[in-house]
């Protein structure tokens, strides 16, 4: 963890914890991306275009573990009425509902079920990275923005 948190590597650090916390892993991408920022302003749109690639990437393994899940789910169960309503929203929304996979708690779980529904694979990965993106923007820009103080180098 030593050589991940040099500022030489600071960039592949924000890719590795952003693609893990895509996942359905309980973690945050945001304080690193944050800390990172903090440490070199210069870095603020290379750090959210990475960070971006990582969670999406994350995004996109979520898809592949929801497909695989959904096919031995499959030939073992069958559907509540509660997962027949949420999977009848989703397929409504299709790919757009990718848009989400920003959103706490149920963002990942959200990939996994895309790839589960067969949703169609790039649109999922396009409308992901689009709302993983104005996530980062949002959230580590206001976050600058209302603590400016914090971290100063």
């Amino acid at each position: 963890m030593a050589t991940l948190a040099l500022p030489q590597v600071g960039l592949l650090t924000v890719f590795m914890v952003s693609l893990l916390s895509a996942t359905l892993l309980p973690m945050a991408s945001m304080p690193a991306v944050y800390g990172l920022i903090k440490l070199n302003p210069e870095l603020f749109w290379p750090a959210l275009i990475v960070a971006t690639a990582g969670n999406t990437a994350g995004g996109a393994i979520s898809y592949w573990m929801g497909l695989g899940a959904e096919k031995a789910f499959e030939r073992l169960a069958h559907r509540t009425p509660t997962q027949l309503r949420a999977l009848a929203w989703l397929e409504r929304f299709g790919p757009k509902a990718c848009l989400l996979a920003w959103l706490p708690f149920v963002g990942d779980p959200l990939c996994a079920v895309a790839g589960w529904l067969r949703l169609p694979f790039w649109p999922c990965v396009a409308y992901m990275a689009v709302g993983k993106f104005l996530r980062y923007l949002v959230y580590v820009g206001g976050a600058l923005w209302a603590f400016p103080g914090i971290w100063t180098p």
